[in-house]
């Protein structure tokens, strides 16, 4: 059994934690693109657990804008397609940074790709410094490399920064033994380790991600996002969602 997590003199568990979210969470009710009103829910819950004090990182997908492996690529090099792809992460980005800044939350945006009109190269100095002067963290562009998901750059990222766990905004609330909008049966885990997601080939987050997580004991929860107070229940050690770890 693992010892259960303590909280320190604030009820917080975690203090510097990474969010990711995709890009298809932005779009709302929509086909495509970005509903700002969504942008802007999404920036009042990072605002009520960045005032409780604890240091916010966020790596935002692409999928409602491009998606370098879905079929509006079409035959496109996959090279090519990946790139925009991290384009559409930026774009993203900059929505997420003008909400929370609209709530007087300070904000940066750190891209892997060098766009200096729009945000900072990513240095991984730089952005620790920014989490310890209180300021929220918009990583953009993925890991800067094609091939590579926005989950394996949340991976990355959360692991250059050491962030105490990486918090996976989905849909759903939680990880199912199969996916619950297809088979009413599917049975929601309370914990389930690395080894079992990979196992199952559950979609959590890719294999890449995961097993890079496994590697550095960086533990994972999975929650519904659009659930109003999920995040402070998170870092205040609530059950929420399904936590992924080393051990049941």
């Amino acid at each position: 059994m693992i010892a259960e997590p303590k909280t320190d003199v604030a009820g917080l568990v975690y203090r510097r934690v990474l969010l990711k979210i995709s890009g298809e969470a932005l779009m709302g009710e929509q086909n495509y693109g970005i509903d700002v009103d969504v942008a802007r829910t999404v920036a009042e819950e990072l605002k009520a657990v960045h005032a409780l004090g604890v240091q916010v990182a966020v790596v935002v997908g692409g999928g409602n804008i491009f998606r370098g492996v879905s079929k509006s690529a079409g035959n496109m090099d996959r090279s090519s397609a990946d790139y925009i792809g991290m384009l559409a992460t930026v774009m993203n980005a900059v929505v997420l940074q003008d909400a929370l800044e609209k709530l007087d939350v300070q904000t940066r945006v750190m891209s892997a790709m060098d766009i200096p009109q729009l945000a900072e190269p990513f240095i991984r100095r730089r952005a620790v410094r920014h989490l310890e002067k209180e300021r929220v963290v918009i990583f953009a562009a993925g890991t800067g490399n094609p091939y590579f998901t926005t989950d394996s750059a949340a991976a990355l990222r959360a692991l250059e920064i050491k962030a105490d766990i990486i918090l996976k905004a989905t849909k759903v609330d939680g990880v199912y033994s199969a996916d619950p909008m297809l088979v009413s049966t599917a049975t929601r885990f309370d914990c389930i380790t690395y080894q079992e997601v990979l196992e199952r080939q559950l979609k959590v987050m890719d294999a890449s991600a995961i097993s890079l997580c496994m590697d550095n004991n960086l533990p994972i929860i999975v929650f519904n996002m659009r659930q109003p107070g999920n995040i402070r229940r998170v870092v205040a050690g609530e059950e929420v969602g399904t936590k992924v770890c080393m051990e049941k």
